[in-house]
């Protein structure tokens, strides 16, 4: 068996929370570092996985996220949050726009079928941190809606392979009442997918 720590670095796209991202992994006992999105893909380290950070305003929708999309394109897990979440759909065919009712601060999500990997033993209520003007509204194809609120329809998704996960809401700061699970539950998914 592997008993290396887990690679999984977090892509640094301008959001406020990205170091928080970083600490969260390292606490749980990944090998992580912070890179540039316009790393080149030959300079990345053999990732076990990736974190998508959330970015600046409107950049999930200008595609301004350097080098995200030849990211997308490596065979690892990958978890998109906030900006990335939405570059993530954008990239797989789906779509992303200014919200009717931007989000900030305390929001109740309710989770779609069990939530899927990344909400896997979480409650399906649970109150998360939001803070974006934009949100995804069509969702790409083979990817299905992990968790819902009244006022975004698409808080979560996961593709059919279970190696994408997006999430429009911040897991790593503390309001977000099960962000380290979810972050447990990625590391565990990079684990299983390595480990095969």
């Amino acid at each position: 068996m592997d008993e290396r720590p887990l690679v999984i670095d977090v892509v640094d796209n301008g959001g406020q929370w990205t170091h928080r991202e970083w600490r969260m992994l390292r606490y749980l006992g990944v090998d992580t570092k912070i890179i540039e999105n316009s790393t080149p893909v030959e300079d990345l380290r053999d990732l076990d996985g990736l974190v998508l950070s959330g970015g600046a305003a409107r950049v999930g929708l200008s595609g301004e996220l350097g080098n995200c999309g030849a990211f997308l394109d490596l065979d690892i897990p990958i978890l998109g949050i906030c900006a990335g979440h939405q570059f993530m759909a954008r990239h797989y065919g789906g779509d992303a726009r200014e919200s009717p009712e931007p989000e900030f601060g305390e929001m109740e999500i309710g989770l779609v079928d069990g939530g899927g990997h990344i909400f896997a033993g979480t409650p399906e209520r649970q109150t998360v941190w939001e803070s974006h003007n934009d949100e995804v509204h069509v969702l790409p194809p083979g990817f299905v809606i992990t968790a819902s609120s009244p006022s975004c329809h698409v808080q979560g998704m996961e593709n059919d392979e279970g190696t994408r996960f997006g999430l429009q809401f911040h897991p790593e700061v503390n309001d977000s009442e099960y962000g380290k699970e979810m972050f447990e539950n990625f590391i565990q998914r990079c684990q299983a997918l390595r480990s095969n």
